[in-house]
């Protein structure tokens, strides 16, 4: 796609499209892309899925892990090609329908509440691990007011706060990492009475499937089938690298970079770092009570581990907001240059900030925040798990978009302003960049995963309240894009 050469107004109400800055640089998208994929979900909830599958909960997050990647490798085909503003809403409503793009676009805009919510709900917590005597809901209203306000600094001013979130929580991993296998080479003592070593994956608890393929048990198949759920929730997030092509200052080399290194993070920073904690404390020894990163270090009697680890989730927590903030003000940008938001949220000022749509997001997750400091058991034991279907619905949109963008530019109709303008049939398709590999078949495998997922969570009790909830949602949805359109 050709760049914009006109320069916006220097007034607040700048027309779009001359609109957002492609002031993000290659190492923001990279440390965002990274970044991405870690966060509390890491830190903290590996127990619960380490206590689901034990050492087979790395089997689950490489499959896990695989179908992120080509759910992300279809997203970037389209961005590579025609880099835009809200991303997925808009190759839906490009290449699918104007219906498509307001279900895809709010959904994703309600996601990114539900997890922002709940992320500066325990943002106090982190707090009080230093000081105890300030109330939890100032320390979230402190935090969402400074990550409001980067937010309308300009892209650039995110970039950077992104890029040093990043930067501490993989100093951290990777020390967890590095200090885990000191541990392991050097056969250090531990507090666990068994020796550190790679054997405790398959002579522990049960060996490597303790509640998996070679359990005697009834139900010990379902350990690693049930911890695939927990798993894809600690992937959302990572389809942020399409929503900052927009935005990107080269996505034709930036963004298939950041795409194809996903496999890499992921096999390094999830299953790398849960690998080398299982060898360094038995599996059924990491009990939830405290992060099992705190574990490893405890174990060799570096105490000071607590007080380092909830500085990282700190930052973390941070970080899910500035992200969850950046991408839904894009989001509603997208949705009203579409027509499916209202027109004041297509609005930017002089930094090419959609400043409406930041507002308008951190206004309704103030409000959904004081939900949760007044009824916390109700958000902990659903609202995450709902996030977890909204981002299912998101992920199966983009596998269907990406199926229509090739029929699209195979018959010759791509948008003017695409790199695919003016070809037809396999031109078109040989012309793309970027390629989705195996097209034919991938979106169907990675479709018919999603479901395999979606039926899983029927057989838990707080997931199974999230499918009746994503049924009613996706209905509200396709209700309200009927209203707004009637009054057209």
């Amino acid at each position: 796609m050709a760049e914009q050469s006109t320069k916006p107004r220097e007034t607040d109400d700048v027309p779009v499209p001359a609109s957002l800055r492609k002031s993000l640089k290659n190492r923001h998208i990279q440390l965002i892309a990274l970044g991405g994929a870690i966060g509390t979900g890491l830190f903290y909830g590996s127990a619960e899925s380490i206590a689901l599958a034990g050492p087979a909960i790395l089997l689950a997050y490489l499959i896990g892990g695989l179908a992120i990647f080509m759910i992300v490798r279809a997203l970037s085909e389209m961005s590579v090609e025609d880099p835009k503003a809200g991303a997925f809403s808009y190759y839906a409503t490009q290449y699918w329908s104007k219906r498509a793009g307001f279900v895809s676009g709010w959904n994703y805009w309600f996601n990114y509440i539900l997890v922002s919510m709940v992320e500066l709900s325990v943002v106090g917590t982190f707090v009080n691990y230093w000081f105890p005597a300030i109330p939890t809901w100032v320390s979230a209203a402190v935090f969402l007011a400074v990550i409001a306000a980067a937010n309308l600094l300009g892209v650039s001013q995110f970039g950077e706060f992104e890029f040093w979130f990043a930067i501490i929580k993989i100093v951290a991993v990777v020390a967890m990492i590095l200090g885990g296998l000191a541990v392991i080479v050097f056969a250090l003592p531990t507090d666990s009475g068994v020796k550190a070593s790679f054997a405790n994956w398959f002579t522990v608890g049960g060996g490597f499937f303790p509640n998996g393929l070679m359990s005697h048990t009834p139900d010990g198949w379902t350990g690693l089938l049930m911890a695939l759920v927990v798993v894809m929730f600690s992937f959302g997030g990572t389809e942020l690298i399409g929503i900052t092509a927009g935005e990107t200052e080269d996505p034709r080399r930036t963004i298939p970079r950041a795409t194809n290194d996903i496999i890499w993070r992921i096999l390094v920073f999830y299953i790398g770092a849960l690998g080398v904690i299982m060898a360094v404390v038995p599996w059924n020894m990491i009990d939830g009570k405290s992060s099992p990163f705190v574990q490893i270090f405890d174990s060799v009697g570096v105490h000071a581990a607590a007080g380092i680890l909830n500085f990282v989730c700190l930052t973390a927590v941070m970080s899910v907001y500035n992200s969850g903030l950046y991408a839904n003000s894009r989001m509603l940008y997208s949705l009203a240059k579409q027509g499916n938001a209202p027109a004041y949220l297509g609005k930017l000022n002089k930094h090419g900030v959609p400043v409406a749509g930041v507002l308008t997001s951190a206004v309704i997750t103030a409000i959904a925040v004081v939900v949760v400091f007044l009824w916390p058991e109700f958000a902990f034991n659903y609202l995450m798990s709902i996030a977890t279907i909204a981002g299912i619905i998101n992920w199966t949109m983009i596998m269907f978009t990406e199926m229509k963008f090739r029929r699209v530019a195979a018959a010759g109709k791509a948008p003017a302003d695409s790199a695919l303008a003016g070809l037809s049939g396999q031109k078109a398709i040989d012309a793309i960049h970027f390629k989705l590999p195996f097209a034919r078949v991938t979106p169907w495998v990675v479709l018919a995963f999603l479901a395999l997922v979606v039926v899983l969570m029927l057989f838990s009790p707080s997931y199974r309240v999230a499918v009746i909830a994503g049924v009613i949602w996706l209905a509200v949805l396709l209700v309200m894009y009927q209203l707004t359109q009637a009054g057209k």
